[in-house]
């Protein structure tokens, strides 16, 4: 064909389509447009990121150290089950060794942290985890775990309720549940 015999089509003389340079540059221009959007979205979410760390991850915990109520509030061989969601405290007027005491024993259970049900028909803690028991003293006596619940320091305040201190914890396998600290004699 010669150049003579290109005729334009009938209907579409005055318009022409884009040119493939102009195509590309088009193309181009938006995938460019992209690259910076997403490069932005990139850098934001770095920026926050880094903006988070600058901030301290702070949960509002319980404090380590609080009042249960007064001894006569325990009648003998009761287990308190009122500071358990907060506190994660039992508080026991129990005997241990023949000795009558109240005590505060940790709700964790000694084998994998899961939180110990109190069962007062049978007497005593059961872990629903893994099937540990331990009996009102914390003595385990069934299942995994492999030492008996941990005590709190527990002692008389000036006011005399009974004042319960989770910074300091006793194991009975160490020989610490005879420290006097450890429980309140009854």
């Amino acid at each position: 064909m010669r150049r003579a015999d290109r005729r334009p089509v009938a209907g579409a003389q005055g318009r022409r389509g884009p040119s493939r340079r102009g195509l590309l540059r088009i193309t181009f221009s938006w995938l460019l447009w992209l690259g910076f959007a997403a490069l932005g979205a990139v850098a934001g979410l770095w920026a926050a990121a880094t903006a988070r760390f600058l901030f301290p991850n702070a949960l509002k915990e319980p404090p380590q150290r609080f009042k249960v109520g007064f001894p006569a509030d325990y009648p003998p061989a009761h287990v308190e089950s009122r500071f358990k969601d907060e506190h994660g405290v039992w508080v026991v007027h129990g005997t241990y060794r023949g000795q009558a005491q109240i005590y505060a024993l940790s709700s964790v259970c000694t084998h994998l942290g899961c939180i110990t049900i109190w069962q007062e028909e049978q007497k005593r803690f059961k872990c629903p985890c893994h099937g540990s028991a331990f009996y009102m003293d914390g003595i385990n006596y069934e299942g995994p775990a492999p030492r008996p619940l941990e005590r709190y320091a527990i002692r008389i305040a000036d006011d005399g309720q009974l004042e319960v201190d989770k910074s300091r914890t006793y194991q009975e396998e160490l020989g610490q549940w005879h420290d006097p600290d450890s429980y309140v004699p009854t």
